[in-house]
């Protein structure tokens, strides 16, 4: 699929913010499964600097600096992504006991450092506790096979948690929304990434957008939709390296063509689309607009402006001939 993304945030600030410095996360990855065709990140006011790099997750992120006093900011990131199908790399192997998973991500004195060990320990958003383990032992029975536990636990996840975007706020602890069934998509992945750390398996956060479907017969609404997050699960090899598996407990699948990956980390914190230090705006209010559609509707109607602008141009050329007529 073809995807075009809008992501625009706005910041209004009362008393004015004299200088700022932010940071964000708005560019897509280039995957195995996804190709960043065109990306343009729009920011009003002007920085005095605006500079981008790589994270060491290798996300890009975007560095820009206000020195000019400023009452809002407004950040516009568009862009146009190919996606397809994920494929579990063959390197990978599913079938693997998840005690074994877990076995292999036990320190070990010389031995082998694997990369994804950073993402068993605990981070920010994703503590370690019992409850965790507790929930998640029902689709860990001994033996089974990694793959099998995760998206056992994702479909148990979908059908146990109500999402209520009331009920939580980003600074809610994982383990408070595990305790009320219910959330926001942060909250679930929060949750699953600890229940698998909590069992000692390597799971990491994932941020991006998912393509929804307006009701039939109805045009779809720019700016309704909303950023998205969802859940990695390291698969190693049988001899080696593996590939990362998605999943997504807040729709009860695995990430299709219809997901975009913006940026992975430990957790939100690592991934969040827009931070920043300021000086003053002891107050602000905050409205984000969030539009994924195909690429053809654009396509469609930039078809219907022109053959608008057309049939006006035209009327107004006939009208301006009946004067001269007249």
């Amino acid at each position: 699929m073809l995807l075009h993304v809008t992501h625009a945030t706005r910041y209004d600030y009362a008393p004015p913010v004299e200088t700022a410095q932010h940071l964000a996360h708005l560019k897509p990855m280039n995957t195995a499964s996804q190709r960043l065709v065109s990306h343009a990140l729009t920011i009003s006011p002007t920085p005095a600097l605006h500079e981008e790099s790589p994270d060491v997750y290798g996300n890009a992120r975007a560095f820009f600096a206000l020195e000019a006093t400023h009452d809002e900011l407004v950040v516009t990131a568009e862009s146009v992504v190919e996606t397809a199908q994920p494929v579990l790399s063959p390197a990978a192997a599913p079938k693997l006991p998840w005690e074994e998973v877990r076995e292999r991500f036990r320190y070990v004195k010389d031995s082998s450092y694997d990369p994804a060990s950073e993402f068993v320990f605990p981070s920010r958003y994703v503590p370690r506790h019992d409850d965790f383990a507790a929930y998640a032992r029902p689709s860990f029975a001994p033996g089974r096979p990694a793959f099998d536990a995760a998206l056992d636990l994702t479909l148990r996840m979908y059908r146990d948690f109500e999402y209520d975007a009331e009920s939580t706020e980003i600074s809610t602890p994982a383990i408070e929304a595990l305790a009320q069934r219910k959330g926001v998509c942060q909250d679930f992945a929060h949750i699953m990434i600890a229940c698998l750390r909590t069992l000692g398996l390597p799971a990491r956060y994932v941020s991006g957008y998912l393509l929804t479907q307006p009701p039939p017969g109805r045009p779809r609404l720019v700016g309704a939709d909303a950023s998205h997050a969802w859940v990695s699960l390291y698969l190693p090899g049988a001899d080696g390296p593996g590939d990362w598996a998605d999943f997504d407990p807040t729709n009860g699948r695995q990430p299709g063509e219809d997901y975009v990956t913006l940026a992975v980390g430990r957790d939100y914190s690592d991934v969040s689309p827009m931070r920043g230090v300021l000086h003053g705006g002891a107050r602000h209010t905050l409205d984000v607009r969030v539009t994924v559609r195909p690429l053809e509707e654009l396509k469609d109607e930039a078809a219907r402006i022109a053959q608008a602008l057309s049939q006006t141009q035209s009327q107004s050329q006939s009208q301006s001939q009946n004067k001269e007529s007249s």
